[in-house]
């Protein structure tokens, strides 16, 4: 063939690789920041608004007395008397202090665990069954335990927490092991990665998507421990959510009780939404699982 038609051929080719490589940036091209935040914004506002509506029908109703199932007014009113007093803003901080401090050591101890099992056959045929268990554990079962153990201190608290977490983010790792394509690890090993250093730049980034799954998913257990775990371990001069919760039972002020369940409910969501929704949704793209556009 002569060498002008090759020359033509491979300038033809070249415009043809260029306008599916221009189509690929444009199909992959993201939308505006404020388009997304709007598409992610609006149904939560819209469940919101569904949600006060159907409580303001409930109140109307007289379903239950107002003294006892308050309006959202009222509720309103409580969190801002609780916030101008201060007492919101401690409550928060000591609430939030111990969350942080409990997930911490939850998600220490899990990426261990999580390590070890998913390495180590014999460990695996020892505590993989065991640590399902655990996760399958109501966390509220092991404050009993945690009263005897460290009494009525911040320490017990911990004791669930970590209990009610490691499991699930432990697990989360073992299963993103599990579900790494072996051809990964065998070409890991062709370009001599052996023990940890295989581990921490093959498996580990490998298994990501489904540990960052779990790592959430630890995240809800945490809190959800936590709260119950302020609820009955009530410590002297230390203002929590959960203190100032069963204050509030106590003295049978309903608008009060209801607007720390408010705050628990929009300090969930903002978590979620914000950093382990964040993170798992870009580990996800990182990794070509969702529509890189969204």
């Amino acid at each position: 063939m002569p060498t002008s038609e090759l020359d033509e051929r491979d300038i033809q080719l070249d415009e043809e690789l260029a306008g599916l490589d221009a189509l690929e940036l444009a199909q992959s091209s993201r939308r505006p920041l404020p388009r997304r935040l709007w598409s992610a914004a609006w149904p939560k506002l819209a469940a919101i608004a569904i949600g006060l509506t159907i409580w303001e029908l409930v109140v109307a109703s007289g379903w239950r007395p107002e003294y006892v199932l308050p309006p959202p007014e009222k509720v309103w009113e409580a969190l801002k008397a609780e916030a101008e007093s201060g007492a919101l803003w401690s409550a928060m901080q000591t609430t939030l202090r111990r969350a942080a401090i409990g997930f911490t050591m939850a998600l220490l101890i899990g990426v261990v665990v999580g390590a070890l099992v998913s390495q180590v056959k014999v460990l695996r045929a020892a505590f993989g069954s065991f640590i399902t268990g655990l996760q399958t554990m109501p966390s509220i079962a092991w404050f009993p335990l945690a009263v005897l153990l460290f009494k009525r201190t911040e320490a017990a608290i911990y004791f669930v927490v970590v209990l009610g977490a490691a499991p699930s983010i432990a697990n989360g790792l073992i299963a993103g092991v599990d579900t790494l394509p072996p051809l990964f690890v065998r070409a890991g090993r062709t370009m001599g990665a052996r023990g940890i250093t295989l581990f921490r730049h093959v498996v580990l980034p490998g298994a990501m998507p489904s540990f960052v799954s779990g790592i959430k998913q630890g995240w809800a257990f945490a809190w959800r421990s936590l709260m119950a775990g302020e609820l009955l371990v009530i410590i002297a001069n230390s203002h929590s959510i959960g203190e100032r919760m069963e204050n509030a039972r106590q003295f049978t002020k309903v608008p009060t009780l209801m607007s720390y369940m408010v705050v628990i409910l929009v300090i969930g969501i903002v978590l979620d939404a914000f950093v382990f929704g964040a993170a798992e949704r870009a580990v996800r793209r990182r990794w070509g699982l969702v529509d890189d556009r969204s």
